[in-house]
């Protein structure tokens, strides 16, 4: 990852799938960070292209930048508590598309292996049975061809590349992931096939129970 050069996309600059008085939700691209990085050259990213329209936004969570899909953000700072208590609580509901590297052993399952921080080799995470924390992955095969397969992911935690570690662990790394995976699944893709494509959670002001889908374009 040295000599990795940060391009973000920049059409469409912005996409926003939903807007009320209290949150949003963005369609973010793969290759644009969610929050910017401590260097000069990372501060393109979700969080500031979103405030130079709406000053008050807010994140709530994060995906990598590798990954693309729905982003919830709050608009003002009861909303962002509300909805992060929600994500501790595990009542958000997020549903994942990958295309990973070939075949997993059951047409569904779960994967369940604690992960920590691979210290040496940031940012990469490891599967670590005494130290790691508790991680947990639902999966369920759409589809399968000759070298890959297309699958849902259903995270019940919220660890960082959980979903990335755990299909590497599982023998089927996601087609494109540079941090994880064969040199035949990185060269798979141009990018990492992983997309957030379903979230639902409870509206913190209405209680309505709110359900976004944005298919992944992969």
């Amino acid at each position: 990852m040295s000599n990795f050069v940060y391009q973000p996309p920049q059409t469409p600059w912005l996409e926003l799938v939903y807007r009320d008085e209290h949150l949003l939700i963005v369609a973010k691209p793969s290759g644009l960070l969610t929050v910017p990085g401590k260097a000069a050259e990372h501060k393109d990213c979700v969080e500031n292209r979103v405030k130079s329209v709406l000053p008050t936004a807010r994140i709530v969570h994060r995906l990598d930048m590798a990954t693309s899909g729905l982003l919830l953000m709050a608009l003002d700072k009861g909303t962002q508590g509300a909805l992060g208590q929600q994500f501790e609580r595990r009542e958000v509901s997020k549903v994942y598309r990958a295309r990973v590297w070939g075949k997993l052993p059951q047409e569904e399952g779960s994967i369940e292996l604690p992960l920590r921080c691979d210290w040496p080799n940031r940012p990469r995470q490891m599967v670590d049975h005494e130290q790691g924390k508790s991680a947990l992955t639902h999966y369920k095969v759409q589809s399968r061809s000759q070298h890959y397969s297309d699958v849902l992911l259903f995270p019940v935690t919220g660890r960082s590349h959980q979903l990335r570690v755990h299909m590497w662990q599982s023998g089927c790394p996601i087609l494109g992931d540079r941090l994880y995976g064969s040199p035949q699944s990185t060269q798979a893709a141009p990018r990492l096939l992983l997309h957030a494509e379903e979230l639902r959670f409870s509206h913190p002001h209405s209680g309505e129970a709110c359900h976004f889908k944005l298919p992944a374009n992969f």
